[in-house]
């Protein structure tokens, strides 16, 4: 541990799994504090006391990110249990892929709902807290759909681009308050979100072949190499980063035709 985040004091969304858990496990062992949320009450719990048990400062409690009334009291917890918050993680999505025209209006509210809303919901209820610490970091998780379309994936794209927005937005307007807000760009990474779309395939195997041939390097990305991008981008290494995205892809998103 080299102590790169300390004094940081971390809400993370999404932290049950996948990269949001990648994230925590990263953070802390930076010496960072962290208050973890999902919607997963029972994998938060034991993911979140594991992380306690290595005496690591962790708090947690199960939260709708979609609910901003309820996030207004998750960070209120939070500022209690480790300390005024100076760093957001708008971790938490979910993938809504569908065609245009027989995209119902419950999957659109869903998609716009947890990969937007729910982060405005956190920036909204952690802005004004950056605001009394001087300054902070916002950091998003975005995706390579923030920039590139895959057919058939619609409307997650659309939610991605506009979250891509938001993060320059909100950090053009906060800057000469020494807030910084980025967003972070994985490709595809090595989840359960991806072991689930391959096993939608008749041929898993060939559906997980598929996605490696189309990397350069014939592999994807580990929740672990994101989540030290992440640290990177919370830490006081980057202070002149802001308003833009960092791109962990393997140079997937700017070859015209995979070899």
């Amino acid at each position: 541990m080299s102590k790169r985040l300390s004094g940081k004091r971390i809400l993370i969304t999404g932290a049950a799994q996948g990269i949001g858990l990648a994230i925590a496990k990263a953070v802390v062992r930076e010496d960072a504090s962290v208050f973890l949320i999902d919607r997963d009450d029972v994998l938060l719990r034991e993911e979140a006391e594991k992380l306690k048990g290595g005496e690591y400062h962790v708090g947690y409690i199960r939260a709708d990110i979609t609910d901003a009334k309820a996030i207004l009291a998750v960070v209120e917890q939070a500022c209690t249990e480790i300390g005024p918050l100076n760093a957001l993680i708008n971790n938490a999505g979910a993938n809504v892929f569908s065609e245009p025209l027989e995209t119902t209006d419950e999957e659109w509210n869903r998609c716009f709902d947890i990969n937007l809303k729910g982060a405005w919901n956190c920036s909204k209820a952690v802005l004004p807290r950056l605001l009394e610490q001087d300054g902070g970091v916002i950091l998003n998780i975005a995706s390579t759909h923030a920039f590139t379309i895959i057919p058939h994936t619609f409307p997650y794209p659309l939610a991605k681009h506009a979250l891509l927005g938001m993060t320059k937005s909100l950090g053009l307007e906060y800057a000469a308050k020494n807030i910084r807000v980025n967003a972070l760009a994985p490709g595809y990474v090595a989840t359960q979100k991806a072991i689930d779309y391959w096993n939608s395939f008749p041929d898993p195997a060939a559906a997980k072949a598929e996605t490696m041939r189309l990397h350069p390097g014939g592999r994807i990305a580990t929740p672990e190499e994101i989540a030290m991008a992440a640290v990177f981008m919370i830490s006081d290494e980057c202070p002149f980063m802001n308003a833009t995205c960092l791109t962990i892809d393997g140079g997937l998103s700017v070859q015209q035709h995979p070899a």
